[in-house]
């Protein structure tokens, strides 16, 4: 049921949520698979996974103690 992913919300719920969530998540997936199909993702200046950390904390939400930043290539 809709009604019970929180993230969905701004499509409404219930009788009046909106008939276009079907679409727009359709189009949300495709427009990522075609990102990750035409750049090649990295990290700047030499930065490894490890650097990746989040803030140590207890609760709903977890936010990032850097923002990430990626380098995208085009594949050619």
């Amino acid at each position: 049921m809709w009604s019970a992913n929180f993230e969905l919300i701004p499509f409404g719920a219930g009788r009046r949520g909106c008939p276009g969530i079907t679409v727009a998540k359709v189009v949300h997936e495709l427009a990522l698979a075609r990102m990750l199909f035409h750049f090649e993702f990295s990290l700047p200046n030499g930065a490894k996974a490890e650097d990746l950390d989040v803030d140590e904390a207890l609760g709903i939400t977890v936010r990032r103690k850097f923002p990430l930043l990626v380098v995208a290539t085009p594949r050619i």
